[in-house]
């Protein structure tokens, strides 16, 4: 049975992928789905845009602002299959080559 997990792009700005990255990130892309490993991909905004939401108990709470405040954040990431945390960590070390950061992966609950 499949399991799923996440690989965080690490990087200190949003957007920062230069042309050449973006292809590799595409034939990465195009390796995936080929091999039904493919979840979902996608890039995220500046944490300046990030709002920390608060409702419990009905507290209706929003700080406008991120989590975390750190030179590093995530900039993107890839949900993804795997047969093994072997093979994810596999994958993981190639989306690190073919978008020219640090990535970080997890696995997820289930």
């Amino acid at each position: 049975m499949k399991k799923r997990f996440m690989i965080f792009v690490i990087d200190d700005l949003t957007g920062s992928g230069t042309f050449e990255e973006m292809q590799a990130i595409d034939r990465f892309n195009d390796g995936l789905r080929s091999r039904g490993q493919w979840i979902f991909a996608g890039g995220l905004a500046a944490p300046a845009h990030g709002n920390v939401i608060d409702n419990r108990q009905d507290a209706h709470l929003s700080t406008g602002k991120p989590l975390f405040a750190a030179q590093e954040n995530y900039s993107g990431f890839w949900l993804i299959e795997a047969e093994n945390s072997e093979l994810a960590t596999q994958l993981a070390f190639e989306a690190s080559r073919a978008c020219n950061r640090k990535v970080e992966l997890r696995p997820l609950l289930g």
